[in-house]
């Protein structure tokens, strides 16, 4: 399950683990306008934990998503 919210200067989802008995915390990312970060409350410590990624390197993981393995770069055919 997820839920999805408009805020003023950010889009956040919020992923809701359902399912078998080994469930994982929420996990929350907030799309900004420069970065998304990926939030997580870590169950050992009671402390969130927070990656920030920059747009490209969000770019490069949906990319990566569909592909084989290897090494990839993206190029962006206007700078060419």
């Amino acid at each position: 399950m997820f839920t999805i919210e408009h805020d003023f200067d950010a889009t956040v989802i919020t992923l809701v683990d359902e399912g078998s008995p080994h469930l994982q915390e929420d996990i929350i990312i907030s799309a900004f306008e420069d970065c998304v970060t990926i939030e997580q409350v870590d169950p050992r410590t009671d402390r969130v934990q927070k990656i920030t990624l920059s747009l490209a390197q969000l770019r490069d993981i949906s990319a990566a998503l569909d592909l084989p393995e290897g090494i990839y770069r993206l190029v962006d055919p206007k700078s060419r």
